[in-house]
């Protein structure tokens, strides 16, 4: 019984973590999103530059978050393997 009760507590463990991680992802994508319209403002105001740089880096972001997601997804349902 102590062998399902380790399996069962490493599968929380590591779901937890990875949960935390696409969260902290999800948020700097976000971030980069809210830095690129702060910079398009500024830039506007001066005349210069697009904030194209925080835009990718909330795409990378928020591509890296699906993936994950969609990973988890093939992992589960048995259909797909």
């Amino acid at each position: 019984m102590d062998i399902k009760w380790d399996a069962l507590g490493q599968v929380f463990v590591i779901s937890l973590a990875v949960s935390v991680v696409v969260v902290a992802v999800f948020s700097l994508g976000a971030l980069a999103l809210a830095a690129r319209q702060s910079a398009r403002q500024s830039a506007q105001e001066r005349g210069t530059g697009t904030g194209a740089g925080g835009l990718a880096a909330a795409v990378l972001c928020f591509t890296a978050c699906a993936a994950v997601v969609l990973y988890g997804i093939y992992l589960i349902v048995p259909q797909f393997h």
